[in-house]
């Protein structure tokens, strides 16, 4: 069985992470997708939620 993307048609990418805000994927990993192999898709996908708290560290205000 094949990983769905993560995609949520948001696309914008955070400056300091380089993480798209809505699927919390990389330029390069959202680029790739396509043809990524299924296992690597599925590390992508279990790395969530590390990816979301990254994210909401660096866009937290201090």
């Amino acid at each position: 069985m094949t990983a769905k993307s993560p995609c949520v048609d948001i696309c914008r990418f955070d400056g300091r992470t380089g993480l798209c805000i809505g699927c919390l994927r990389t330029r390069d990993e959202c680029k790739g997708w396509k043809t990524m192999k299924d296992k690597h898709r599925r590390k992508i996908i279990d790395d969530r939620p590390r990816r979301e708290s990254k994210l909401n560290r660096q866009t937290r205000p201090h």
